[in-house]
Order: structure tokens, then sequence, then C-alpha cells
């Protein structure tokens, strides 16, 4: 497959290079240990948000630096964890004296190394709380986790955690916050075709052109079941229907509805896909008070799409609609 690479050793490192030149008013990048932090520096008086993971889901997590969500952001090699020596000067540079807050997402290289340097940080005086996304409804278990998996729910935690911060809440409050959300959100992906690891060279499994991949999560890894493509009314009810049971929506909830593109497919297909999910959640009883459509947790180039659903009350509305700076997300 052909891609726009130099040496694929050195994909992650060209791209963040000039992800940082292409936004040299919201990011700065330290090169060794790599992380991507704003570039105002940290906010005195103000709780640090810090998030991270494996390169190859951006925007995810170095776009969502800013104002009112991260403060720093720890990309790995693809779909590979950073280790605790690029997360631990990331927390130091978020760190404002209010403390910090990790997001995690649930995948086990991720949440042993966030340990480690949460631990390091601490022997270092610095208050750091961490929080643990597991939105993904497709699996308990995988290769990749110890109970469900991280994925396009971390939009939502980020955001809104972020908003909590800039609004003034103290560590344990914006922690609370994060906790919320993680609490009444759930997701479901799709997958029509697998992506492409740079230094692999080959898809990442096997899929028949008259089969799709459905409980994805955002590495490849296998999903609930390999079934025959169907049109994307149908998709759309595989991914929505076990999201609302799971959640347990009632009739007059009003919701965040996140139609998010795993990286090769058309924003067009996108909104057939958020059309009906909407549909479906009106014939539920339930509101769709916000939306979000895009390629927003993708999977290098993998075709397919997830929808999540975050249960809104009114604080976490008006958390979501705060204003927002940062190079994937503003308003």
């Amino acid at each position: 497959m052909k891609k726009l690479l130099n040496d694929p050793a050195d994909a992650v490192a060209d791209s963040l290079a000039g992800f940082a030149l292409a936004h040299p008013d919201l990011v700065r990048l330290s090169p060794a240990p790599v992380f991507v932090s704003r570039a105002g520096g940290a906010v005195t008086g103000k709780v640090g948000l810090v998030s991270g993971g494996g390169s190859g889901h951006e925007p995810l997590h170095a776009g969502f630096v800013g104002d009112g969500m991260l403060d720093a952001a720890v990309p790995g090699a693809v779909f590979t964890s950073p280790t605790p020596d690029q997360i631990l000067p990331a927390i130091q540079a978020a760190d404002g004296g209010a403390g910090v807050l990790t997001i995690v997402k649930n995948y086990t290289g991720d949440v042993l190394n966030f340990e480690t340097a949460v631990e390091l940080a601490v022997e270092e005086d610095i208050e750091v709380a961490s929080v643990l996304v597991n939105d993904d409804v497709a699996v308990e278990d995988s290769l990749y986790t110890a109970g469900r998996r991280g994925v396009a729910g971390t939009v939502a935690v980020e955001k809104i955690a972020g908003a909590a911060a800039y609004r003034g809440a103290d560590l344990a409050g914006v922690a609370a916050v994060a906790e919320r959300v993680i609490a009444n959100v759930r997701s479901m992906g799709v997958a029509l075709a697998a992506p492409v690891v740079p230094h692999v060279g080959g898809p990442s499994f096997d899929l028949g052109e008259d089969e799709i991949e459905v409980g994805i999560g955002i590495h490849g890894e296998p999903g609930r079941h390999r079934v025959p493509a169907a049109d994307a009314d149908a998709v759309t009810e595989m991914l929505l229907a076990p999201v609302a049971d799971d959640l347990d929506l009632a009739r007059g909830e009003r919701v965040l509805l996140f139609v998010n593109g795993m990286g090769g497919t058309p924003l067009s297909e996108l909104y057939v896909v958020y059309g009906r999910a909407r549909r479906l959640l009106e014939e539920r009883g339930v509101t769709v008070a916000r939306s979000l459509v895009g390629n927003y947790v993708t999977s290098l180039e993998m075709q397919g799409a997830s929808v999540t659903v975050l249960r809104l009350d009114d604080e976490l509305e008006a958390l979501w609609d705060a204003p927002v700076n940062t190079a994937a997300l503003r308003w």
C-alpha cells in the first residue's frame, strides 16, 4: 500500500515535527523525550490535564492540546504505549501548582506505564490523580486490555474535564467530573477494512470483500463478531443498539451523539451513520442535544466508524459547550 512517508521508522517523529510547525500558537514539541505541551506552558493555579497513548489515532491526543482541553499529550510509537520517561516530563510540563489529572485509555501498556510515571511524579511532590476510560461496549476482555477498552469516548472525557479545569475546579473536582463522563459514555465501532501499520506494510487483519468486523478497537484488534457486509442503516443499528442498551437510556433523557471516523471513511458516509443513529435514539424517546461527527479517534486509514453516546445533564452540557481552542476541536 502506498503511503506519504519517508522512512517508516521515522513516521511518528516526522508527523509530530510537521504538526508542531503547523500549530506554533497552540503547541510546542519536546523531541527527547517526545511529548507535546501547550505553547504557553502550564497555567498557574489551574489543574493540568495529561493524556497519551500509541500514535496512529490522530488527532488523538496531540490534536487536543490547547485552551480548554489538554495541557500535554504523550505519543508512543504506532499502536504502542508511550514510556514512563516520556510521561513524567509531560506531567511536569502540565503542572501549574494545582495538581495534574492523567486521562488513560484502558489498554494494558498505557495503564502500566502511566501508573509508573504517576508514582515518579508523586515522589517529586506533584499531586496527581488518574482516571481510566473504558467506554467500549464490544468486549469485556481482549489481548490488549483487562476489561473494556478506552476508545472514542476519550474525546468527551478530555473536553469536559478540560473545561472543568479551566472553570477553576480543584483536582478532586476535575477528576470527579471526568469519572461522571466515563460512567455515562459508551462506544461501539465497526471496520470495513483493516489499517496498515507503516513498519509492517500489510493489513492488520484479513477481512473479505463481503465481510465487516463489528466491535473493533482502535488498533485493528478483533471485534465482537465478523458478519456479512450490510447497508449503512443495518450496520448503524448493530452499533447503536448495544450502546443505548448498555447505558439503559430512558425516554426524555438528553445525549451527545458522536459519530467518529476511523480514518478511511468519507465524511459523507459518517453523516449517513449519524442520521440513522439519531433516528434510532429519537425512536427511543431520547433527545440528541449535542452532536459531533468526524475523524477524531482514528486507526490510521482503517475504513469504518464508531458510534459514541454520552448521557448529558445540565453541568456536562455546559462544560461541553465551554470554549475550546485546539488543533482538532475549537469553538
